[in-house]
């Protein structure tokens, strides 16, 4: 066998595997939408579980997956870019730094069930903070951390290192260098990986089971006060979130029309996801035009 055929060959396969992965993806998310789509409407998106007929609402579950990602992203990108900028910039080149990139490439693949696991152990039961969305934020952190320091790191040590040195060769500090010159050009990175690590968390289910809980007091979104146990605000009360919703009632199976509540619930959760990761890839090549000049 000749070179070329043997390219044409590989090249075939090549595509043959792209084009299954593809088309299977492309059948997955057309069955998930093709099923819940016709189940979505506003009353659905806001009513509760209770307040609707056949009992199919998922206003308080989408509500506690939008706060619950907020929380989370609050925590984990302020500690995330702390690591990633130290790692990069100030961290020495020695066995204890590789130790510590190994750690994090490790924890970068614990199941989420593991980190559900460690949240029930130590933020709910040693820490005391209970099945609340500080916990399951918390236990989320350590669910994205690693991502959110990798990506950061990654984005860093993309920046051209003749800009690095023309900034220092100035006389800027840096700490001036890294703030003024390298985070605007790795922002696009590290902003694209922001958002795909938030759509992480939304649809996240399996570490929220020992953590934030599998039920929701009533909300009486009424009520502001974020120290009230009824107050949506309120981050140190059980929460179901939108994921742990969909688990739930197709294993409880107690409401008559189950499967169409979750079909609709599973529908709203791969759009949400789809937009994140669509915004991601535009909010990424915007902001890479607008700090390279390139139309």
């Amino acid at each position: 066998m000749n070179a070329k055929t043997a390219d044409k060959i590989a090249t075939g396969v090549f595509v043959t595997v792209a084009a299954f992965i593809v088309l299977l993806l492309a059948g997955l998310l057309g069955y998930i939408l093709f099923r819940g789509v016709g189940h979505i409407s506003w009353h659905f998106l806001t009513s509760a579980p209770e307040t609707i007929r056949k009992g199919g609402g998922i206003g308080p579950q989408l509500f506690n997956s939008v706060f619950l990602l907020v929380l989370t992203m609050l925590i984990t990108i302020p500690i995330g870019l702390g690591a990633g900028i130290y790692m990069s910039e100030y961290a020495p080149a020695n066995r204890v730094t590789n130790a510590v990139r190994l750690i994090v490439e490790v924890l970068s693949s614990v199941p989420s069930i593991i980190v559900g696991l460690f949240g029930l152990l130590v933020i709910v039961n040693l820490f005391g903070f209970g099945f609340s969305l500080f916990s399951g934020a918390l236990a989320l952190t350590v669910f994205n951390l690693p991502l959110m320091v990798r990506i950061t790191e990654q984005g860093l040590k993309g920046v051209p290192r003749e800009q690095k040195e023309a900034s220092l060769a100035l006389g800027l500090s840096k700490w001036k260098t890294i703030t003024s010159v390298m985070l605007p050009i790795a922002l696009p990175v590290i902003l694209t990986g922001t958002i795909l690590s938030a759509g992480r968390v939304f649809g996240e289910a399996a570490a929220l089971l020992f953590t934030a809980g599998m039920s929701s007091p009533r909300l009486d979104f009424t009520n502001w006060n974020p120290f009230s146990p009824f107050s949506p605000l309120n981050p140190f009360r059980p929460a179901e979130t939108l994921a742990v919703h969909i688990w739930k009632i197709n294993s409880e199976g107690l409401a008559p029309d189950a499967g169409q509540i979750a079909a609709g619930a599973s529908a709203v959760l791969v759009i949400t996801v789809l937009l994140f990761n669509f915004g991601a890839r535009w909010l990424g090549r915007y902001l890479y035009r607008k700090f390279t000049a390139i139309k």
